[in-house]
């Protein structure tokens, strides 16, 4: 007999997992658990693309814009409130990908993926240049508030921060799960089988595509004002391609069965990367490339196979 748990109340255990795990870690360990949902967001953003079968290594560049929109209302807005800031940045991204998806939806495979790699290296070349923006070295923020509350010290300011990426997290991560079941994502899974079929069903395949691309911008944005709330800090390595591959390689890890792979394979990466670089600083990248070796081999699918396993041996009649 399978017990069913409400949406509501996953939710709920969710945050309070995250919520405790932060505050029983240490500070370095609560820090690198908003990193990793921060990125996980921006991850669970290029598996919307790649289920309709897009690869971008332009992630970074919304990443960025969420991290610029948050920073500037902060310098410029005198806003510090965070839930608000990450809710400019992600909108901040949006207008992004509203003005370039219709130029994206033309273009597939490797045509879509060289593009939006340009388009982030433009904006890298760009904030480099321009020195109201800090030019490449940045700019540094302030410590934000939470409705009201202002945390006092470092630790205090980590663990509010985490608070607000835990309710993003969990919030999107349900929304984004939803979107995956409803039709609109269906038809994404369609259009990486048969685009044709796609516009035999009366659907639009370049919409398909534009909405699968302004939602990963979104996820990005909002992924990248909170780490920009968390490092206090912005800077134009934000929309470097190294950025975006990291991206991919969390997506690649987690597959795109299931998102809280997607966080999972987020907190591995920026594990192994701490201990990595304190135990061997001059091989980590080696040691990240036999882990991805790994997964590949031995879960082509990604960690995400195993939760999908796991349910579908539940469903089983016995």
């Amino acid at each position: 007999m399978t017990i069913r748990i409400p949406l509501v109340v996953q939710l709920c255990i969710g945050l309070v997992l995250i919520l405790a795990a932060g505050a029983l870690a240490p500070n370095w360990l609560t820090f690198l658990f908003v990193i990793a949902l921060a990125k996980g967001l921006a991850a669970c953003g290029v598996v919307v693309l790649l289920r309709g079968g897009l690869l971008s290594f332009g992630q970074g560049l919304f990443y960025c814009a969420g991290a610029y929109g948050a920073g500037l209302a902060m310098t410029w807005g005198h806003i510090t409130d965070a839930l608000v800031l990450v809710l400019i940045g992600g909108c901040s991204a949006i207008v992004i990908a509203v003005v370039i998806a219709p130029l994206m939806a033309c273009y597939r495979k490797i045509f879509f993926a060289t593009l939006t790699l340009a388009v982030s290296m433009l904006a890298y070349g760009a904030l480099t240049k321009t020195d109201a923006l800090g030019g490449s070295d940045g700019l540094n923020l302030v410590a934000p508030t939470l409705l009201g509350f202002q945390p006092k010290g470092d630790d205090q300011t980590v663990y509010a921060t985490l608070a607000v990426a835990g309710v993003f997290a969990v919030g999107l991560g349900a929304l984004l799960r939803s979107h995956f079941n409803s039709v609109r994502g269906f038809l994404a899974l369609g259009l990486r089988d048969n685009e044709i079929r796609i516009e035999y069903l009366g659907a639009s395949a370049r919409r398909v595509v534009f909405d699968s691309f302004v939602i990963a911008a979104m996820l990005a944005g909002i992924g990248g004002a909170i780490n920009a709330l968390v490092l206090r800090h912005i800077d134009p390595e934000l929309s470097l391609w190294t950025t975006s591959g990291e991206f991919v390689v969390v997506a690649i890890l987690a597959g795109y069965a299931s998102v809280t792979a997607v966080f999972a394979a987020s907190l591995i990466v920026e594990l192994l990367r701490s201990n990595a670089t304190q135990y061997f600083p001059n091989e980590w990248q080696m040691a990240l490339g036999i882990f991805l070796l790994g997964i590949i081999l031995f879960l082509p699918d990604g960690l995400g196979s195993i939760l999908v396993n796991r349910r579908s041996k539940k469903a089983q009649p016995r």
